[in-house]
């Protein structure tokens, strides 16, 4: 793969650039927009019992917040100091002390009035915990007793009957390893991530159209490319040290346009506080906004490479990069025949976007020598999702914006070492180092030295459903093991998940706080164990970034508020395996940190060079600074695969919505502020373009109702710069109204999108007792 090395942090240009600032005004008063300075003030009140601690873990620690990639406060993208508020606020949870035992032990109907906010701020789980089938609440217990009893009930399962489950809260490429290698000498493959629900649609279409499964460039290449496409991401909201590259790229000259239903006020004027200019004047970030319909993507870019095809008949080369082409890439007749029978009309109706707007983008892109494509969840949170990806790569294929300075595909990753998860193998569909392909299976089995389940594993949605199977069934799931994570707030429908999660005979949480899933109960126990963080981990760890650096996070020493009882998480797998297998648990011991390291290297050879990484700052990027160098890429044949797909058929209902969810101050679905300081909006609003709202005579704050046949969901409208026909929801409120059980096939994630009806609270609920809620809404049975 890759041999060019990255060349490391580079200096951003001093001069002020007055053509890209919000405002002469300082500090953007007057304007909605986030006030980090004051929040950053809050959040050195909030960790006073802690401040040396916490001090060290942003000077010497790796950020376990987005997946940037910042060490200490230097990151691979540019010099100077990093810092940004996601960041600032996860940090309470690696400071704070442990809850109180009044509270730990407290009525369980008490703890279901708190929030998960108000669980996370009440401090860490400071021991084993268990409640036991009729329990109102939780009580003491041993380490031993609680792997003893999780052992016991595993033995007396079959293993598709228990699976496993890690979150991404920090968690590092040690304990994801080494979960997923005990989760096969138990002889499950009932094993899952927290990115199956963000990005396991990118790997999946990258793998069939490149053959790799990560970004093929890296943040620098912003810097100085000529188009920078952002596609259903909001970059400076969930990574805002993001946003300093985007400054960076536009003083060199960078157009950066964004694809998104919504006009994301953060995507378009931003102020960075960790840059003097921009924390004055603020930036404008984006030069242009594509506002395409939820679900309208493969259209829009139908209709890009229409245009381009339309402009070859007149001109070859004038769009088509025929040299890459005609080198590197299969399937162009196909692709173009697939294109050509797609009528503007069709095109036009899908995405919402007019002629002339699509003509405009397609006419940059094909005069654009280099352009970097970077997207996140709005590309894959669809049923169609491996398929709007496959459609991206399509766009670069055929430019030859690949494998090369300032070109690439780039999935946008929302969390710190997600993308180690499956180069772990932590995973149903992979093992370290690839998939289930007989050669790979074979080399795993040698290094490990036991035969691993060959049977295909499940999805987290599909755990949850196989929870409330009947008993007998032998796919009913009876125990699951969770690293962190909180279904009822990141899964489709909360009534459903709460039902499967009491379905489980044994619910194990391991985790560094309680949350609001923690609280459900269990048909004979749940059991809580303490986890410690990562810089609490013996022997430090590593995480991966989204541009595949691997970075070396030391243990930090100082904790005032330590937690005596947690654990290592990778150290609570391997006692669980000694438990279960006695005789052979040898086969998955490790005795540190190092020793994980060592063998992750032959596990899965693209991370030959995490064994050297031992100390504080130490980093490589594995596959080099581009994959798919030179155009060739990592596919059976070398070349790149242009994907021809239909236009998905989004035959929305007349007087019918398309939901979209979103995020405001939170991370993941950890809230921090109820008002979303980008837009004013708080989290029951729901953001309606200004002419729906006139159809439905609806003012700006007033009650609505928003409903479909999975629920019904009351909330205030908040009109915003969002395309017609489509609404904004914040995440994980908005969940009720999705279905569960709906998936992308090829990739298993779950769709977030579906079709609603809109009304005044009013008229709703004047007609609600003699009409239809209690009846199906006919007319919104769909499928995508």
């Amino acid at each position: 793969m890759g041999e060019t090395k990255h060349q490391g942090p580079i200096k951003m240009s001093k001069m002020p650039a007055p053509e890209h600032w919000v405002s002469p005004v300082p500090f953007g008063l007057g304007k909605v927009k986030p006030h980090h300075i004051r929040d950053t003030m809050k959040i050195v009140w909030e960790n006073k019992d802690n401040l040396n601690y916490a001090k060290n873990i942003l000077t010497k620690g790796v950020c376990d917040g987005c997946a940037l990639g910042v060490s200490g406060l230097q990151d691979q993208t540019l010099k100077g100091p990093h810092v940004c508020t996601t960041r600032l606020n996860v940090l309470r949870l690696s400071t704070m002390p442990a809850m109180d035992e009044s509270i730990v032990h407290a009525d369980i109907d008490e703890l279901k009035k708190y929030s998960s906010k108000e669980l996370r701020q009440l401090g860490r789980i400071p021991y084993p915990l268990i409640r036991r089938k009729g329990e109102k609440k939780f009580s003491r217990i041993s380490w031993d007793e609680a792997m003893d009893m999780i052992a016991a009930k595993m033995k007396t399962l079959k293993p598709r009957q228990y699976g496993f489950y890690l979150t991404s809260r920090g968690i590092t490429n040690e304990s994801y390893y080494v979960a997923g290698k005990v989760s096969r000498f138990l002889g499950t493959n009932n094993i899952d991530n927290a990115s199956r629900i963000c990005h396991s649609p990118s790997k999946t279409a990258l793998k069939r159209s490149v053959g790799i499964g990560a970004s093929s460039c890296n943040y620098q290449d912003w810097i100085g490319t000529d188009v920078l496409l952002f596609w259903g991401s909001v970059a400076s909201n969930s990574s805002p040290v993001s946003t300093k590259y985007m400054l960076a790229a536009k003083k060199k000259g960078t157009k950066i346009i964004v694809v998104n239903p919504y006009k994301e006020p953060a995507m378009d004027k931003y102020w960075i506080p960790s840059n003097a200019e921009s924390a004055l004047f603020g930036t404008k970030v984006a030069d242009d906004f594509y506002q395409v319909n939820i679900g309208g993507d493969i259209a829009f870019m139908h209709g890009i490479m229409k245009y381009w095809f339309e402009m070859e008949e007149k001109q070859r080369g004038s769009a088509i990069n025929h040299e890459f082409v005609n080198a590197h890439v299969n399937g162009y007749e196909e692709l173009k025949a697939k294109v050509d029978e797609q009528s503007w009309d069709e095109i036009v109706h899908s995405s919402g976007v007019p002629k002339d707007r699509i003509i405009e983008l397609s006419e940059l892109l094909a005069t654009s020598k280099n352009a970097v494509y970077a997207w996140a969840l709005g590309l894959t949170m669809h049923s169609f999702a491996t398929d709007n990806i496959s459609q991206v790569a399509n766009l670069a294929l055929l430019r030859g914006h690949l494998g090369r300075k300032y070109a690439g595909l780039m999935p946008f990753r929302g969390h710190s070492s997600v993308q180690g998860t499956g180069e772990m193998g932590c995973d149903p569909f992979v093992l370290p180092g690839g998939g289930w392909e007989e050669d790979n299976v074979k080399r795993i089995e040698k290094l490990w030295d036991f035969e691993l389940p060959k049977w295909q594993g499940d999805i987290v949605g599909v755990s949850l459903e196989n929870a409330v199977l009947p008993e007998d069934n032998e796919r009913k799931l009876k125990l699951y093991y969770m690293s962190g994570g909180n279904f009822l707030e990141t899964m489709p429908n909360p009534d459903f998940v709460e039902e499967a999660l009491a379905s489980l005979d044994i619910r194990v949480h391991q985790d560094i706080i309680f949350n609001t899933s923690t609280l459900v109960d269990a048909k004979e126990a749940v059991i809580v164990l303490p986890a410690k963080t990562r810089y609490e981990q013996e022997g430090g760890g590593t995480s991966t970034s989204t541009e595949r650096m691997v970075y070396f996070s030391p243990q930090i020493e100082g904790n005032k508020n330590t937690i005596e009882e947690a654990r290592a998480e990778w150290k609570i797998y391997i006692d669980l395996a000694k438990r279960v297998k006695p005789e052979t648990a040898h086969l998955v011991d490790f005795k540190d940190g190092q020793a994980i390291r060592d063998e992750i290297a032959l596990a899965n050879r693209n991370y030959d060079g995490i064994q050297h990484l031992k100390k504080e700052g130490d980093v490589f990027q594995w596959g080099g600074a581009w994959l798919c160098e030179g155009g060739v890429c990592p596919t059976p044949d070398g070349r790149g695969n242009l994907i021809p797909v239909g236009i998905p058929d989004l035959d929305k209902p007349k007087g019918s919505f398309y939901i979209t969810t979103r995020r405001g101050k939170q991370f993941n679905s950890m809230v921090y502020k109820d008002t979303d300081p980008f837009n004013n909006a708080e989290r029951d609003e729901v953001l309606l373009n200004e002419e729906d709202a006139k159809l439905l005579n609806v003012e700006n704050g007033e009650p609505i109702v928003v409903y479909n046949q999975h629920g019904t969901f009351q909330g205030k409208a908040h009109i915003a710069e969002i395309a017609q026909g489509n609404i904004g929801m914040f995440f994980p409120e908005g969940n009720f109204l999705i279905p569960k059980g709906i998936y992308d096939g090829p990739s298993g994630i779950p769709q977030y999108n579906v079709a609603a009806k809109v009304e005044k609270a009013e008229q709703f609920n004047a007609k609600k007792d003699v009409s239809y809620l209690e009846k199906r809404v006919k007319d919104l049975e769909m499928e995508v």
